[in-house]
């Protein structure tokens, strides 16, 4: 197969790249225009608490949502005001009373009320619902009912409050509203202010650095252009996914920032390649200029597809096992991650394979010329150095020497630190954030703020608690959880239809999600009624997200140890390098995960990288995410270190001096695709969004630990000590591998 996709990219390198443009420019226009529907911007969601299906918190807001009237609320709160002064209070019924009035006659607005909207105005009792709990300002609420025209609805509700002149109540006085729609809108416009930051920072970053690596700016823009075209198709397909279920905005991060690392770290491996295949050529013919159209360039081109080809395929493969393990989870944001994440790798090794070879035989020459940077005093001697991969004598094979000599120290100095690294992991806080995503500096974020602050009887409730019972059976309920200890008020309870009710509950904490609204939750979970109950809100969001990964982690572990068992089986002819690798790899992710937790939620932690305060503890899903594109990574390096030791182990059957060319060959490879691939993840940290900045935070001390520690030293020290060991296989497994096995 790859020696005919050899042929074909050699054959037509013009009709390749042509068709990539062609296909990605159509791709972009439909996913970042609102050119033939909305873009993908305009179609995702955000703020939603995770779906689980079947679980308690699930299964409450279905119910709720089947007998909801309500297809949004938008709230305005005036802050600012003295109530205290009857004037004031006069003025608000005088600037708000026409605002609501208004606001009742939208169409396909249900109700409208303030304190204007009562006899008393300020001072009247059925109005305290709507006045600070400070005295220091007061809301108008519009509901929007389930038939009404969305969005054209809301935004006329939202331009007559953000429009009512307030210079009446008073100097300083401000306003500011929400809605679920704000509230969906502000996530998804500052995870697109991330997306560009992730960009603006690692993209640049990452071609500096490869111009460093390749000694030029053409061979090192190679990857890049690979990158984004996969990236753009990526979100591509993510657009078509959004039209079969909702998807989360953040996903599109998530998505993009795994995409391009992967990309590049695919291009960096064929360029270079390509480069070792020129440079033994020219070797062969004492140094024979290259010209353009010179037929070296296509059997260069077509050797570097039949061999680092197949090693990125073989990657993506691994990888995509590795991330599809996803799917076995229950919560559907998992699986809609998996689905886009196995999108982008796909079109990632794609590119590699097709449009970064096409690319090398119309540069191919220019390539081979050297940069201009070799021919600088100083500098080009560094580049050299840097660059260079055509020895098999170097740092890495003297560094695997070293490692020769004293494998058991090695192998167990770096066992203890990644040890020492994984304990924090036994002080973890899960959380499953939603409304917290909002940034807090924006109107939406302020209004959220407020009303959680000063208006309790507007603000959505911490714990939601669906009984299947009429509203005015539920007395008995109601009662038992308001003696839970850390309950803080139990509001009246709401009829869902004629069979159910609502019942609302506030908790004594000003984090529902922390250990302590997990705990009172549980404990209302824990409640008996005589009937069914359903417990949602925040934190039970949370407990069924948790208890969800717990229940699925034991298959997703099985299915996917198996699969990238086999994989490796038929790369290596091993049982022992398959069985090390998962053992190594899954230490390594602790180690990271342990790390990242101990940065991002300790007070200490957090002061070293420069974060304000500290989390409150890891996104539930990003821990899975970073457990699962972090093991997709770590075999990512494992198989490029692998495909050239086997290689030489093929050639010489001398197990160390395998290991020390191997290791030579792809040394630089995964160090400078590591170094790039923090750049990118490091690039998304810088975001505001909470989780976004701990994916980047994680996979970036993934990669650093697993390029560094493990297949620097530890890989190494393992294959050192196993020697020809490490390639066992009893003759049974040894014919299987020899009738379906993956050479490089």
């Amino acid at each position: 197969m790859f020696t005919a996709l050899g042929r074909l990219v050699t054959a037509a390198p013009r009709i390749v790249v042509a068709c990539w443009i062609v296909v990605v420019a159509a791709v972009g226009v439909l996913a970042m225009t609102p050119v033939g529907g909305d873009g993908l911007f305009d179609r995702v969601v955000g703020g939603s608490e995770p779906v689980v299906p079947g679980s308690d918190s699930t299964r409450a807001a279905e119910a709720i949502s089947e007998h909801s009237t309500e297809a949004d609320t938008v709230t305005m709160v005036v802050t600012g005001i003295d109530l205290a002064d009857p004037a004031v209070g006069a003025a608000v019924v005088e600037v708000l009373g026409p605002l609501t009035a208004e606001l009742s006659e939208i169409d396909g607005v249900t109700g409208a009320a303030s304190p204007a909207a009562f006899p008393g105005g300020v001072d009247d009792p059925q109005a305290a619902p709507f006045v600070a709990a400070g005295g220091d300002g007061v809301a108008v609420v519009a509901t929007i009912g389930t038939e009404a025209p969305m969005p054209s609805v809301h935004d006329a509700v939202e331009r007559a409050m953000r429009d009512v002149d307030l210079t009446a109540l008073g100097d300083g006085v401000d306003s500011h509203v929400m809605s679920l729609q704000l509230v969906t809108d502000a996530i998804n416009e500052q995870i697109e202010k991330d997306l560009v930051t992730g960009e603006a920072f690692g993209l640049p970053a990452a071609l500096l650095i490869m111009i460093l690596v390749f000694g030029g700016f053409l061979a090192a823009s190679l990857p890049v252009i690979g990158a984004v075209a996969s990236i753009v198709l990526g979100l591509g397909a993510l657009l078509g996914l959004t039209y079969a279920t909702d998807v989360e905005s953040f996903v599109v991060n998530v998505v993009t920032v795994l995409g391009l690392g992967l990309s590049i770290d695919y291009g960096l491996l064929v360029v270079s390649r390509f480069r070792e295949e020129v440079a033994l050529m020219r070797a062969a013919d004492d140094g024979a200029r290259i010209a353009k159209g010179d037929p070296r360039i296509a059997e260069a081109v077509r050797t570097t597809v039949q061999t680092s080809g197949r090693t990125v395929v073989f990657s993506a493969i691994t990888v995509a096992v590795s991330v599809a393990g996803l799917l076995f989870m229950r919560p559907d944001i998992l699986t809609i991650i998996s689905l886009g994440a196995v999108a982008v790798i796909l079109l990632a090794v794609v590119a590699a394979a097709t449009l970064t070879p096409a690319l090398l035989m119309l540069w191919g020459h220019v390539l081979a010329r050297g940069s201009a940077l070799e021919r600088i005093p100083g500098i080009g001697r560094a580049v050299r150095a840097v660059s260079d991969n055509s020895t098999e004598e170097g740092i890495f094979s003297a560094l695997a020497r070293r490692v020769h000599r004293r494998p058991w120290w090695v192998m167990g100095g770096v066992a203890v630190v990644l040890v020492v690294l994984a304990l924090p992991l036994t002080h973890l806080t899960l959380r499953a954030s939603t409304f917290e995503m909002v940034p807090e500096d924006t109107d939406t974020g302020l209004a959220l703020a407020e009303v959680s602050a000063s208006y309790p009887a507007l603000d959505f409730g911490d714990v939601l608690v669906v009984a299947d019972a009429p509203a005015g059976d539920v007395g008995d309920l109601v009662a038992e959880i308001g003696a839970v200890d850390g309950v803080a008020t139990v509001r009246d309870p709401a009829p869902l239809g004629e069979e159910q009710a609502l019942v609302v509950v506030d908790l004594d904490t000003d984090d529902p999600g922390d250990a302590t609204g997990v705990a009172v939750t549980e404990e209302i979970r824990d409640v008996q009624a005589g009937y069914e109950t359903w417990v949602g809100g925040r934190a039970g969001s949370q407990i069924d997200f948790t208890d969800a990964l717990v229940d699925g982690f034991p298959l997703t572990a099985l299915v996917v140890a198996v699969a990238v068992f086999v994989l490796l089986f038929l790369m290596t002819g091993s049982l022992l390098v398959p069985l090390k690798a998962l053992v190594i790899n899954s230490l390594s992710i602790a180690a990271s995960l342990g790390l990242t937790t101990w940065l991002l939620t300790t007070t200490t932690g957090s002061g070293l990288i420069g974060l304000d305060e500290p989390h409150g503890g890891l996104e539930t899903y990003v821990v899975a995410l970073v457990v699962a594109f972090g093991f997709g990574l770590a075999m990512d390096y494992e198989v490029f270190l692998l495909a050239r030791i086997k290689e030489y182990w093929d050639r010489t059957r001398d197990n160390d001096l395998a290991v020390e060319r191997g290791l030579q060959r792809s040394g630089r490879i995964i160090t400078s695709a590591a170094l790039i691939i923090i750049a990118v993840f490091l690039g998304f940290a810088l975001g505001e969004v909470a989780a976004i900045q701990q994916v980047g935070i994680g996979l970036a001390l993934t990669v650093l630990i697993d390029a560094t520690l493990v297949r620097m030293l530890l890989v190494p020290a393992t294959m050192t000590l196993l020697g020809r060991w490490n390639w066992w296989a009893p003759p049974s497994l040894r014919r299987v591998h020899e009738r379906f096995a993956i050479r490089h």
